[in-house]
């Protein structure tokens, strides 16, 4: 697959307000936009990754593409997984990608979401 770590990587922390780290282990890298996490990847075995999404669409999503699986270790509901080795759209990626982000913003404080913007 042309998507890589290294790709998912830039295109993360190109975002506004974004960092990253270990925060549970060695191999969990973790991305979060404003201390909230936001998609999570093993950089061990880095061709699946986890993402937030709406509760429904992201049933939706797992219905239409065979790379979209509910959220691995996490709350299901809103958390997906995308597995790269069934070869999603790489435009549909950086969509659940953009999408995550987005979420996670849409759920912080209005003050911590005008900080944001100030970035």
């Amino acid at each position: 697959f042309m998507i890589n770590i290294e790709y998912i990587r830039n295109h993360c922390i190109a975002k506004k307000g974004v960092t990253e780290g270990f925060p549970f282990d060695s191999d969990t890298l973790v991305f979060k936009v404003m201390n909230k996490m936001f998609l999570l990847i093993n950089i061990s075995d880095p061709s699946y990754f986890n993402v937030k999404c709406d509760a429904e669409k992201a049933v939706e999503l797992r219905e239409m593409y065979d790379a979209v699986k509910p959220g691995w270790h996490m709350n299901k509901s809103k958390w997906n997984t995308i597995d790269l080795s069934f070869d999603p759209p790489d435009d549909k990626v950086w969509e659940w990608i953009d999408h995550s982000y987005d979420e996670v913003v849409s759920g912080l404080p209005k003050k911590i979401q005008q900080q944001l913007k100030t970035m």
